[in-house]
């Protein structure tokens, strides 16, 4: 009978030791034990000392685990095959030759590794199926709608390993390869052969990009600089070489003459030796007299990674992202999340509906609001009709409708995702970011939708980064951001609308570090072409981080914001307006809008984007001024 006490308790997660065990063949795969291994609900990524592989749910499904052991071979692969100097000093410039360029390279690590270790290829196989599926490439029916540099990876992986695609990737693989075969020639034959040393493989690779007409984006040939130092070389010994026999002969020739030319040419030559001698000593008189150079300047300092605050230290910038919201959902997920903000909008389409209806009234009104009179054609002008009766001499008058200058202008909607946004606040924030899209779009404001949050709680890579070196005193943010475009200024809203649902995602919404994000919206802003810009901030508070804030002062994001908040309202590019749900937002902003409901904020926002194209300064005024909606 076997004691209680002595029982292994189970695991709390049962994927827990599934992806131990993959933690730890994925370390030896890549030949490194201090390779750092994490599963995260963020997209899959790569860095030299880190890998991040795909969450492993409880369920363990078998699509999670074929996906997460896809990954990681593909990965420990990279980092034991790779060379990332080797890579860089082959990369082409052009954009599509450095994706064929990538994707050759990934191929060829994968059949390495399928070569030296075959139980990799089944599992980086399971990997690219999803990833087709996922993406669509087994719908696609025309080349043009393939990409060809994905193509090209499928084929190249093909013919080195002789392993069968995954249908999607099969599907695209044979709309390009008639194409590639041709181009390239027999330049594919013995491919295999050339897998293990990447330095050939990389030539090999530009060789091919060439044949498929892509010649003009690979740039300077890296190896050209090394034949012309060797050339250069050899033709040094030559001359060295020639000024030698030349030599030689002139003194054979001076031998063989007669004494009288002899002696006058040895005094001559004695003659310039003494004024070569001369010019030395006097080269070496000036070197001695020059005073010494300055010495070399030392290389800049970094640049600040605030231009508001140079004093804003950030300790690792590494994990940051920019990403967009497509790329953190599957676009099954997507849907499935947009459906669900679609139902949360029902209830409210009535008067957010009428709301957009009024926004849209007062901004195309101002857009045909004045005359130009006393023209020689138009419509006829009646009331100076009074004048022709009196002087039937006065020609007719006229008049036209004059647009009035609306300038071209952009919205910037930030909003807030942290986790204290969860629940009712955030989907009314995506329900009013969707319905003010349509409306601006619908009067020719263009709009982008944007929104911040952190990667992780309490910290993430950069935390343990930080604990690693010892904890140094004062590092600054000490979390990893996540910047989300929702939708891009430039993008039509109908082909963005399923983002928006992506906020409504369980386990988005983390912390808030204001302050970069307002900067990042700002520098955005100033790069686009637009006349007039404004930025909506919609947030429910104070910036809260407690990674950051637990060794840093108190106050270290608040002042960070402030001073962002002071450098933008002091440059006045763009117009800054705020909105804070259920916090006074009033102390940070000069223009802002506190509301205590989260049912109001559509009204709040239309009311506050209506005021800045009114052209009554004083109904304007008035509604900027206000501070609080009731």
């Amino acid at each position: 009978m076997t004691d209680v006490g002595t029982m292994s308790k189970p695991p709390d997660n049962p994927a827990d030791p599934f992806k131990k065990a993959l933690a730890e063949a994925t370390k030896v795969l890549a030949d490194d034990p201090d390779l750092t291994v994490s599963f995260s609900v963020d997209p899959p990524g790569q860095s030299p000392d880190t890998i991040r592989l795909p969450q492993v749910s409880r369920r363990m499904t078998r699509d999670e685990v074929l996906l997460a052991r896809g990954t990681a071979d593909s990965f420990a692969l990279r980092h034991r095959y790779h060379d990332a100097g080797v890579h860089s000093r082959y990369l082409p410039q052009g954009q599509m030759a450095r994706d064929l360029y990538e994707a050759m390279e990934t191929a060829r690590i994968e059949a390495l590794g399928a070569e030296r270790m075959p139980g990799t290829a089944g599992n980086i196989d399971a990997r690219i199926g999803t990833e087709a599926r996922r993406k669509g490439y087994d719908q696609i029916r025309e080349a043009s709608d393939a990409p060809l540099s994905v193509a090209a990876g499928y084929l190249f992986r093909h013919l080195a390993t002789g392993r069968e695609m995954p249908p999607g990737a099969d599907n695209v693989m044979q709309l390009w390869r008639g194409f590639i075969e041709d181009q390239a020639g027999d330049r594919l034959d013995n491919l295999a052969d050339r897998l293990s040393d990447q330095k050939d493989f990389a030539r090999f690779a530009r060789d091919v990009i060439r044949d498929l007409g892509y010649g003009d984006q690979l740039g300077d040939d890296p190896d050209s600089f090394d034949d012309d130092d060797e050339d250069q070389a050899e033709g040094t010994e030559d001359e060295e070489d020639q000024d030698s026999t030349g030599e030689d002969d002139s003194d054979t020739e001076e031998a063989e003459g007669s004494p009288e030319q002899s002696q006058d040419e040895t005094q001559d030559d004695t003659q310039a030796q003494v004024s070569m001698d001369e010019m030395a000593d006097a080269e070496d008189a000036e070197e001695q007299e020059m005073p010494e150079g300055e010495a070399p300047l030392e290389p800049p300092p970094p640049a600040p990674v605030s231009e508001a605050d140079p004093d804003y230290k950030v300790f690792l910038t590494d994990y940051d992202e920019e990403v967009g919201a497509e790329d953190l959902a599957e676009p099954a997920e997507l849907e499935r999340l947009r459906a669900y903000l679609d139902q949360q909008l029902e209830p409210l389409k009535g008067a957010v509906g009428r709301l957009a209806n009024k926004l849209q009234r007062r901004l195309q009104a101002q857009q045909n609001r004045s005359w130009e009179f006393d023209l020689e054609e138009g419509t006829l002008d009646a009331g100076r009709l009074a004048r022709v009766v009196a002087n039937p001499t006065t020609p007719l008058s006229f008049k036209v409708e004059k647009d009035t200058e609306f300038r071209d202008t952009v919205v910037t909607l930030l909003l807030d995702n942290s986790g204290s946004m969860r629940g009712r606040p955030i989907s009314i924030a995506a329900i009013c970011a969707d319905v003010l899209a349509r409306t601006l779009e619908r009067c020719d404001v263009k709009v982008e939708i944007l929104g911040f949050t952190t990667r992780a709680w309490k910290g993430g890579m950069s935390r343990e980064k930080w604990l690693a070196e010892g904890r140094p005193a004062a590092p600054g943010r000490l979390n990893d951001l996540r910047h989300i475009v929702y939708k891009s200024a430039d993008a039509p809203w109908r082909r963005t609308r399923e983002n928006l649902g992506l906020m409504m995602k369980e386990g988005l919404l983390k912390e808030n570090i204001d302050g970069e994000a307002l900067e990042w919206a700002h520098k955005r802003m100033l790069s686009r072409p637009e006349v007039r810009k404004v930025l909506m901030v919609i947030s429910d508070g104070a910036p809260v981080d407690d990674s950051t804030l637990s060794v840093n002062p108190a106050n270290y994001l608040e002042k960070h914001l402030r001073d962002v908040i002071a450098m933008v309202e002091r440059r006045r590019a763009v117009e800054l307006i705020a909105i804070g749900i259920g916090h006074d937002v009033t102390r940070y902003y000069q223009r802002a809008v506190t509301i205590t409901d989260v049912e109001q904020l559509a009204g709040a926002m239309t009311e506050q984007l209506a005021s800045l194209f009114d052209t009554d300064p004083r109904k304007r005024a008035r509604v900027l001024g206000m501070k609080r909606v009731a």
